[in-house]
């Protein structure tokens, strides 16, 4: 392995919604806690939220992947690839690979693994929806987010300088396919499971990089099974152990030990020692070390401690209704028919892409893509103009209380983009009080509508914060 191989790039993206614990005890008087879980908008799954790291990863970047894979514990399609979806927005090329590494929460640590001891550049992307039945300990302990992790060779951020597993069969936490609700067994009999495993992978971890406990400056401990974790923190013998951020966040699944790699990454400084720990079904360890390339790399207005400080309350009753916990009545109003293969397929680039046309002449930008220009009326003498990272302003909106929609109502707005082009879009994200003319806005990859089991992705614009 190459002593340059290591971490490009991280980003992680956390829902804009938040749920009080104390809601849930309010309503039903037990479950809930202190602090708050992320919720993912009724627009939201686990491809979407992929994009959204995704987007944020690669854009601090020149670097590009070989090998796309796409890990989550509740994919958005089974049979059919999700890591395509996340290919198409991301508008990478066709000779890049896009798999899906799913169903079950060590996948995310496990495509990392793999990444790291690839000879490509490989982007790793990690996502969850988690929940419970309503007062579990799943339901408020949980929380939705997602992870993107770019390795390869070079100009790293981290260097990977060791690691080590070790797997085991213990029946600790399932879930049976279709089934909502996640299972645990008695807590103490994982706790005694994992808490070997995992000292014995650490003291291999340390071994493979010739260095010892001490020299940690920061160790991630994460995992589905709280007490384990806790245990685990105070017996590594490591100079800090790191916030999980279970108690604004939660605990996020497949996407949970990536989304807290990438926030020390955000705060650390170079010539750090970071140890990822990683209990679900066996125990991982990967070491790294940061480098003087950090510095250059930091100070994106996305970081998860600024998409933190810009959130929203949902309450309890609509949080369940996202979660199709409680069925409200709809608007009166036919719901969609499911989209069209072809038609998808002949629009890819606009519709995953966003990608609009420009006049190579006039340079007048047009979306969606024309084939005849609106200034100079040239025929197909246009070039692709890509829309996804243009911000906009809004020129005008509309509240629509009566057109179908799973959470009416529906804010629509005709946006006036940054380089000329001018879309009417739905908002997501978005308190209908506060909106205003004049208001700036970027888009967002979301799931418009589900119908014969085809989910319509398209982009929504979202308020520009912080």
């Amino acid at each position: 392995m190459s002593a340059t191989r290591g971490i490009l790039a991280a980003a992680g993206y956390v829902p804009y919604r938040r749920l009080q614990r104390s809601e849930i005890s309010k309503l039903f008087g037990s479950g809930g806690g202190k602090g708050t879980r992320s919720v993912a908008s009724y627009d939201e799954d686990t491809t979407t939220m992929g994009v959204e790291a995704a987007r944020l990863a690669l854009a601090g970047t020149d670097a590009r992947p070989a090998t796309l894979l796409f890990a989550t514990a509740d994919p958005a399609y089974l049979e059919k690839t999700n890591a395509t979806t996340i290919h198409a927005a991301l508008r990478l090329d066709a000779d890049i690979a896009a798999f899906d590494a799913g169903g079950a929460v060590r996948s995310g640590i496990g495509a990392l693994q793999v990444a790291l001891r690839s000879t490509e550049p490989t982007l790793v992307v990690a996502s969850d929806l988690r929940g419970g039945l309503p007062t579990s300990i799943d339901e408020s302990a949980s929380g939705d987010a997602a992870s993107a992790i770019l390795v390869g060779e070079g100009d790293v951020i981290a260097e990977f300088i060791g690691g080590a597993q070790r797997s085991a069969e213990f029946i600790d936490r399932w879930r049976t396919p279709g089934d909502p609700r996640p299972r645990q067994w008695e807590e103490r009999f994982g706790e005694v499971q994992y808490l070997p495993l995992a000292d014995e992978a650490f003291r291999a971890a340390l071994k493979s990089a010739d260095i010892e406990a001490a020299q940690v400056d920061v160790a991630i401990v994460t995992g589905p099974h709280a007490r384990a974790v806790k245990a685990l923190g105070g017996k590594l013998g490591v100079n800090k152990v790191a916030d999980d951020l279970t108690g604004v966040v939660g605990q996020s699944g497949t996407a949970h030990a990536a989304l807290l790699l990438t926030h020390e990454l955000e705060r650390a400084e170079p010539g750090q020692v970071i140890a990822l720990v990683h209990i679900c079904d066996g125990a991982d360890v990967l070491l790294f070390r940061t480098t003087d390339a950090l510095a250059a790399k930091r100070g994106s207005s996305r970081s998860i401690d600024a998409q933190l400080e810009h959130t929203a309350d949902i309450g309890y009753g609509k949080y369940l209704s996202w979660r199709d916990v409680v069925r409200l009545e709809p608007p009166r109003r036919p719901e969609p028919n499911r989209i069209s293969a072809s038609i998808s397929a002949r629009t890819r680039d606009f519709k995953y892409g966003f990608v609009g046309a420009q006049d190579r002449g006039s340079g007048a930008p047009h979306l969606p893509p024309q084939r005849v220009s609106r200034e100079g009326g040239a025929l197909d003498d246009m070039e692709p103009l890509p829309m996804s990272d243009v911000e906009g302003t809004i020129s005008t909106f509309t509240i629509d209380r009566i057109a179908y929609s799973p959470s009416p109502p529906i804010a629509f707005a005709v946006v006036d983009f940054d380089n000329g082009a001018r879309l009417p879009v739905e908002l997501c994200d978005v308190d209908t009080s506060t909106l205003a003319m004049g208001d700036k806005v970027e888009m967002t990859f979301r799931r418009l509508f589900t119908a014969d089991g085809i989910h319509n992705y398209f982009w929504k614009a979202r308020p520009l914060r912080g």
